[in-house]
């Protein structure tokens, strides 16, 4: 069931806990030896590869700036708890799976050197059981450190209500989205982190809870909720509901809800923003498990596009030339967007010019420093050409410099690029008609 505590007492207990596991020993400078490991750390069952999505992997660090030679790191089982996890030893390590002797550095991260003695969940152990393994670094000058991780078999695998779209929104409407959070796992969440946010828009309601950072303030928000606990099992759903304001010339936007287990942290490759004021609205609160709007649950959350209920009408320009074969001539094709909305760049033009009509000069892109190349790709006679964001009412117009041959006709098409997802509706131009024109030729 999802738990609530509150109370000062509560808290603090939570705290001296976890200050507690954490060792860190030194003086907090530069120059102090230091052996530093995280105070819980959660392990997979026996033979289970599945988990949560992109975990910081375990970090044991040690310091030690008495000049070079070997180390003395040690890795003990506390007794009685050998059932519970075993250590396996790497790179040239000694002893048992109980206990471990390792030859460092005076600069060790079991991330980058070899020599590891890596804690696994025992074969047999249970889904909550733990152990404390305490980890011993005896520096150069004989100095003694110690650090202990509180090891728990089974991990919390959060998952939020996150669907690929949302479709026909209406341009300048507020979208109300659930926040929904469910946990996967074979333990506990104890702690949510939550971060949300908005591309193209603002956020209509910002929770007095949560931080919203800067330069992001209008468009990402930060929440913890330290002492909520979320079982296995459990789905918590979060009120007041997340309000978007959309944007009124957009035609596609996204939000997104990113989750984690506070005592976990946000992921390897995740980091959580500082800082930022909290919000003027009301406070975002979790409530009781029950029943809930369903959805995709993705693990760790992800982002939703949303796909706005408008269009652009994008044309291409007619272009007229006169002159005698033979003649140079340079002209520009105009791309518009007649609006009303700005959907990115989904469009190209095809530009097929009439027989006889050679190649002169292009428009050339920089694609390193003073080298140049063209801008539009050819296959001798037809030129494609990729036709850039542009928001309504702007245009880009394309120059081209040609000699001319009998008089003729070509074409200028204006053709949809590839959908890149199964959630691109691309322009939804109302006028086909204006989407070619012709280039033509006359004596």
């Amino acid at each position: 069931m999802v738990q609530r505590m509150s109370g000062t007492a509560l808290g603090a207990a939570s705290v001296l806990l976890l200050a507690s596991l954490t060792a860190c020993a030194g003086t907090g400078d530069d120059t102090s030896p230091s052996l530093t490991a995280p105070g819980i750390f959660y392990l997979r069952p026996p033979g289970d590869k599945a988990g949560p999505h992109d975990k910081m992997p375990y970090s044991l660090v040690a310091r030690d700036t008495g000049g070079p030679g070997a180390r003395t790191l040690t890795a003990d089982v506390p007794e009685g708890a050998e059932d519970t996890v075993v250590i396996r030893k790497y790179g040239g390590c000694t002893g048992s799976s109980a206990h471990v002797t390792c030859e460092v550095d005076g600069d060790y991260s079991n991330w980058a050197d070899a020599p590891r003695a890596k804690v696994v969940a025992a074969k047999g152990a249970k889904a909550g059981d733990s152990a404390v393994v305490t980890y011993r670094y005896t520096t150069k000058g004989g100095k003694k450190l110690a650090a202990r991780t509180r090891f728990v078999v089974g991990e919390p695998v959060l998952e939020a209500v996150t669907p690929e779209s949302v479709d026909d929104v209406r341009p300048g409407s507020r979208l109300t989205e659930p926040i929904v959070v469910r946990n996967t796992g074979e333990v506990p969440a104890r702690g949510l982190g939550l971060e949300l946010g908005v591309s193209g828009t603002e956020f209509d309601t910002r929770y007095a809870n949560c931080r919203y950072p800067d330069p992001q303030k209008g468009s990402l928000a930060v929440c913890e909720f330290p002492h909520l606990t979320i079982d296995p099992g459990e789905t918590v759903t979060l009120s007041p509901a997340l309000r978007i304001r959309t944007p009124e010339t957009q035609m596609y936007t996204s939000y997104g809800k990113d989750v984690w287990a506070l005592d976990m942290g946000p992921g390897h490759y995740a980091a959580v923003h500082e800082g930022g004021d909290h919000g003027e609205g009301p406070a975002l609160e979790p409530q009781p498990a029950g029943k809930h709007p369903g959805g995709t649950f993705v693990a760790g959350g992800g982002s939703t596009n949303v796909i706005l209920d408008t269009y652009a009408d994008y044309e291409v320009s007619a272009v007229d030339l006169e002159g005698d074969p033979g003649d140079e001539k340079t002209f520009e094709i105009e791309v518009h967007n007649n609006g009303p909305a700005d959907v990115g760049s989904p469009v190209r033009l095809l530009f097929e010019p009439p027989l006889g009509m050679t190649m002169r000069k292009q428009p050339m892109t920089e694609y390193d420093d003073g080298v140049y190349e063209p801008y539009c790709e050819s296959n001798g006679f037809t030129y494609t050409c990729d036709v850039k964001a542009l928001k309504p009412g702007e245009s880009q117009a394309l120059e081209f410099t040609m000699v001319l041959g009998e008089p003729g006709e070509g074409t200028l098409t204006l053709e949809n690029k590839k959908p890149f997802s199964s959630w691109d509706v691309g322009r939804r131009d109302p006028d086909a008609g204006n989407d070619t024109a012709v280039i033509r030729v006359s004596g």
